[in-house]
């Protein structure tokens, strides 16, 4: 195991089980939304879908991107090998007990697919307590809200109760704008900065902890609102003030610069569509004129699937030792993906329209099946001799 190729960095299994997993998933949720196939469990379909895009699809891409870029920029070491054959096998044997959960005992499944995070965790909090910059320890915490939410959903399918479960997998969404605000709003900046003195057109914006402070407390209020069921007035506050924090933030960047670099585009348009996601929370609990979880498919589809596709390519790109040239076909899966949030929004803003919710799925599924197709043998072959660079 030691000398194949796939077990060498977490990047490769987990974008390689990722992308497979997101049109499978996608395929399961349209039949059974046609009626074509009997679902798992007692939850609503919709919910069923929300476990399966957060705990199986999603964790698999967050699990490869974070512990892959750990080892370069908080220089702990490289999780390969045995231990990272545990983490995939753990995550497997999640999505078999999750699907195999109407034919299991009620505790099961939620034991076997609560196993993924305290394994993780515990095998990055010795390492991660070793860091001195301590912010990388905002991971653990992370990690555990997902292993609780996880844990809660199961409790809740097992009795019957959507609404709890629905809270479950909201606290997880939010623990993802977390870990996805705290981390892209490292990577970005530095990219960028990157490429406009690469490019001659300027340098990296000062990092400025007084905002990011802000940005974060205001995520963290908004986050607590919607979970406590805090007044309308104050979630959409909250969440006014999250779209104007992280404007600031990402207009500090200076995106438009380097538009020509498709890589970064796929970043900068994931936090556009991260704002778009704040601006609609606030528009629908300031004045009732939209539905409230509009905000959510601009999240998940739009913010979170640029910044998954951009950000697989660029580490498939790189730790395999290839130049950071984005393939045609990846080029088409960011078309997609825009294209796929933009009807997933439109659809839900306004009358749920059939066609478009399924056109969206469709999109959403093509995209990753797009990096699949390409970069599945890239990730199962030996990296080219080059010096691995900066994740």
């Amino acid at each position: 195991m030691t000398r194949s190729p796939l077990w060498a960095s977490a990047f490769r299994p987990f974008y390689l089980l990722g992308s497979a997993y997101a049109p499978l998933l996608a395929a399961a949720w349209l039949a059974a939304w046609f009626g074509l196939l009997p679902t798992p469990g007692g939850m609503p379909l919709k919910l069923l879908h929300g476990h399966e895009f957060i705990f199986g699809f999603a964790t698999a891409i967050i699990l490869g991107i974070v512990v892959t870029a750990l080892p370069s920029w908080a220089g702990t070491d490289e999780v390969h090998s045995a231990r990272l054959a545990l983490l995939v096998a753990l995550w497997v044997a999640g999505r078999v007990a999750f699907w195999a959960s109407p034919w299991l005992p009620a505790p099961l499944p939620a034991l076997v697919d609560g196993l993924l995070y305290p394994a993780v965790m515990g095998m990055l909090a010795p390492q991660l307590l070793r860091v001195k910059n301590r912010l990388y320890l905002l991971l653990l915490p992370i990690l555990f809200v997902l292993f609780v939410a996880n844990l809660l959903y199961y409790q809740a399918a097992a009795q019957g109760n959507a609404g709890v479960a629905a809270l479950a997998l909201r606290a997880a969404i939010w623990a993802i704008v977390v870990l996805y605000v705290l981390k892209g709003g490292v990577l970005a900046p530095i990219f960028t900065g990157n490429a406009l003195r690469e490019k001659g057109r300027g340098e990296q914006a000062p990092f400025l902890m007084g905002l990011e402070a802000a940005a974060l407390a205001a995520l963290l209020l908004l986050a607590g609102c919607d979970l406590a069921g805090a007044p309308q007035l104050w979630t959409g506050a909250a969440a006014l003030a999250c779209t104007l924090l992280y404007g600031w933030r990402s207009l500090r960047w200076q995106g438009w610069r380097v538009a020509d670099a498709p890589l970064l585009l796929t970043m900068h348009l994931g936090f556009a569509w991260l704002l778009l996601a704040f601006a609609l929370k606030a528009a629908a609990e300031l004045t009732g004129a939209l539905p409230e979880a509009a905000w959510l498919h601009a999240f998940t589809v739009g913010s979170l699937g640029l910044m998954m596709l951009g950000l697989m390519t660029r580490v498939s790109l790189r730790h395999t030792g290839r130049p950071p040239v984005v393939p045609r076909a990846m080029l088409v899966a960011y078309g997609a993906m825009f294209l796929a949030a933009v009807l997933r929004v439109a659809a839900g803003v306004g009358a749920q329209h059939t066609a478009l919710i399924g056109l969206a799925t469709l999109l959403w599924a093509a995209a990753f099946m797009l990096y699949f197709m390409h970069f599945a043998a890239i990730l199962l072959s030996p990296s080219l001799p080059r010096a691995a660079p900066r994740s």
